[in-house]
């Protein structure tokens, strides 16, 4: 009893001490996060990807980068796009790119990780979503994509009336209350089991799993990312710990990549509209995308 007690109050204060030396990021993110989600509308970005057909892919991926967008608003706006008879190159690229990361994220997870490390993860999230697009372009051609299109309602259509009529400092200042409590409770919620977990398994075993000695550490990572990710605010404080307890930055990139663009709420979403071979083509992009950005990390840091 006296070892757990003694491993629960140093996860704590170690907790704590991440707090401190990040809080500004998080502050940072969170005021990020409100304004583009008060102040930037689906309908608007929907538009905007109608208008930019032409940019196909980039105009994709750019959007979904630049937005931040839960599961159910990336479902919304790719049903739009498919509305519009758009192919699935855009479609495919969107739906790789916007689980991945946004501007607050990018800012959130250069707290925990630091400046190389977030805009490795960026710039990977952009180049997957490229690649995909161009993969899914590829396959369309041959006929590999035919009849995929699902026609469900999404669970994200803009806000409500209600919500719309309210002016915008009071929606910023309820959402600001909103996505910082909520960032709090998943920061330090996980970052404690994390170092709770760091406190109980030894950390030789961390090592010899995601350690620089373990050749294979990057395609196991990559690999647990797909069921164990659960979503950014949570995973990013817990990979971080077990960054402490010696796994390697190009492992914590790797799951981070599969993990975001397959959580439970990306699939479902993506599910809505998309049948399964389009939603293989967008795990299997972000699985070997993983590893290859994943290793070359290792490699060039």
């Amino acid at each position: 009893m006296d070892f757990i007690a003694r491993v629960f109050v140093d996860s704590g204060l170690k907790v704590w001490g991440t707090f401190l030396a990040n809080w500004p990021y998080l502050a940072f993110s969170v005021v990020v996060t409100s304004f583009l989600r008060v102040f930037v509308d689906q309908k608007r970005i929907a538009a905007f990807l109608q208008r930019y057909r032409r940019g196909g892919v980039l105009t994709a991926t750019a959007a979904a980068v630049g937005t931040p967008l839960c599961s159910c608003g990336t479902t919304a706006l790719v049903l739009g796009m498919m509305a519009s008879t758009m192919p699935w190159a855009p479609i495919v690229a969107f739906m790789v790119a916007s689980p991945l990361t946004s501007p607050e994220e990018l800012i959130y997870s250069a707290g925990l990780f630091g400046w190389p490390f977030a805009l490795t993860f960026f710039g990977a999230s952009i180049l997957l979503g490229i690649g995909g697009g161009a993969a899914a372009e590829i396959l369309e051609t041959k006929g590999w994509l035919a009849q995929q299109a699902r026609f469900i309602q999404s669970c994200c259509t803009g806000r409500k009336p209600a919500q719309a009529e309210q002016r915008k400092p009071r929606l910023l200042f309820d959402e600001l209350l909103s996505t910082g409590g909520r960032l709090l409770v998943m920061f330090f919620g996980f970052a404690f089991v994390g170092y709770v977990l760091n406190g109980l398994i030894p950390a030789g075993w961390v090592q010899a799993i995601f350690g620089s000695g373990n050749r294979f550490s990057v395609p196991v990572a990559a690999t647990l990312g797909l069921p164990l990710y659960l979503n950014s605010e949570g995973s990013l404080p817990l990979i971080r710990t077990f960054m402490d307890a010696g796994m390697t930055p190009g492992a914590a990139l790797a799951f981070l990549i599969t993990g975001a663009g397959t959580s439970i709420g990306a699939v479902a979403g993506a599910l809505t509209i998309a049948r399964w071979r389009v939603i293989g083509l967008v795990v299997g992009v972000l699985w070997v995308g993983a590893i290859l950005f994943g290793m070359g990390y290792e490699m060039l840091f």
